[in-house]
């Protein structure tokens, strides 16, 4: 699984950096993406951070 942060929609709010820290960081005042793959043990806060997202800037990949 992949994640990733469209930068265009982010508004900064970092809920997703506090549901799923070891996924998501910040750089500036946007989110972003901090592993290239998600790792098991961390895919189902990944995926809670992409549903809570207020501007559904997330998403997450099979791929």
């Amino acid at each position: 699984m992949k994640a990733i942060v469209d930068q265009d929609t982010c508004i900064g709010c970092m809920l997703c950096t506090q549901t799923c820290p070891e996924i998501f960081g910040m750089d500036g005042d946007k989110a972003k993406v901090l592993v290239d793959v998600i790792p098991k043990d961390s895919q189902e806060c990944a995926n809670k951070a992409a549903e809570e997202c207020p501007v559904a800037a997330i998403s997450i990949t099979t791929k």
